[in-house]
């Protein structure tokens, strides 16, 4: 199983790459995202997303390991297959996604060629719980300090907004805001949801 690759760029379409490794060309299908960080003679590292058929294998490629969780992640959704979560990511990225799920918005993952309201809304309904976890891992695509361990649900919320790319004050000040509004045993989740909404006031 193919877990990354790592080699110069061949060419570059309008969906995959081509990557040459060692000689050999590898063609991996890649969200937008993804395509537009790499040219053609440029040394390139891709986390690989490798699927096995009776008929085909085909390989996915993306910058980072978080992107790719999110690909997994989307196709956990009924009727989401692998084009569909390459254009969902294609149309959003990793952090705009985790605001669409977050703020159950639709609207946005809606923009993604192929999803249709109902998908949309079945998206950010069956992922709402999931997108608080995923938002915790640490996957940092643009090499900031990780965040401090969490301590409770507060912590955690606030951490969930930091890696979101808001300040360590903004993101305590926005989520004790959610805390007074929800009372002392909120959830991240709710408190997450509920600091978006009052930062976008």
């Amino acid at each position: 199983m193919i877990g990354k690759l790592t080699g110069i760029v061949d060419s570059v379409a309008e969906d995959h790459v081509i990557l040459d490794v060692a000689g050999v060309g590898y063609l991996l299908s890649c969200p937008s995202a993804t395509l537009s960080k790499l040219g053609a003679g440029a040394s390139a590292s891709l986390m690989v997303e490798t699927r096995v058929t009776d008929e085909t294998i085909r390989l996915y490629g993306f910058s980072s390991a978080e992107e790719r969780e999110w690909f997994r992640l989307l196709q956990t959704v009924q009727n989401v297959g692998a084009r569909v979560a390459l254009n969902v990511l294609s149309a959003l990225s990793t952090r705009d996604l985790e605001r669409a799920i977050t703020l159950s918005d639709k609207a946005a993952v809606g923009r993604a060629q192929g999803v249709g309201p109902k998908l949309a809304l079945r998206i950010v309904t069956e992922l709402k719980d999931k997108a608080p976890a995923m938002m915790l891992r640490g996957h940092d695509e643009g090499g900031a300090a990780p965040v401090a361990a969490p301590r409770g649900p507060e912590a955690d919320a606030a951490a969930a907004l930091v890696k979101l790319g808001y300040s360590q004050s903004h993101a305590a000040e926005a989520i004790a805001r959610a805390a007074r509004e929800l009372g002392e045993h909120a959830q991240v989740d709710a408190l997450i949801r509920e600091a978006l909404k009052g930062m976008m006031r």
